[in-house]
């Protein structure tokens, strides 16, 4: 180990987790490409992670595609620009968009002010939900990386 003291980073709150100051909800599943799912009767409910949107600082500008569309799991569907960068939105799952959030493309600060809550990106009804699932991390995963990402510095 690198000598670090996970007590003293790790701060368990109610249904969330803080792993060096990045929330880690629980209940959500997680993608490697800084995105969460939520799932809703059925519909996959999308955006992403508080780590992401610290990462690029102060957002400015999202471009999200139209309901009715499609999205591939691992497969770039917008974007989103920042102060610091233009990054690729890639989709953790396949599916048809029932709706895209129109706040956050008017109100792009939306992703740093509430990323798992009115920063949401997209709902998609999944085509094939148990086993892209399966290739996401579940919470405990996903806990377990973003101590690894921190300790790598």
């Amino acid at each position: 180990m690198l000598g670090i003291n996970y007590a003293s980073i790790l701060e368990v709150k109610k249904e969330m987790v803080k792993v060096d100051g990045y929330e880690v909800p629980e209940g959500l599943y997680y993608s490697k490409e800084w995105f969460w799912v939520k799932i809703e009767d059925g519909k996959a409910r999308i955006g992403i992670t508080d780590y992401a949107q610290k990462q690029l600082r102060e957002i400015v500008f999202v471009e999200l595609p139209g309901a009715g569309g499609t999205v591939k799991a691992n497969e770039p569907f917008g974007s989103v620009e920042s102060v610091k960068a233009v990054s690729d939105l890639v989709a953790p799952l396949s599916g048809t968009i029932e709706q895209a959030n129109q706040e956050v493309t008017s109100k792009p600060e939306l992703l740093n002010e509430d990323p798992f809550g009115k920063g949401w990106l997209l709902i998609v009804s999944p085509s094939n939900l148990n086993a892209e699932l399966a290739a996401l991390m579940d919470f405990n995963k996903s806990v377990e990386w973003h101590k690894s990402l921190i300790a790598k510095g």
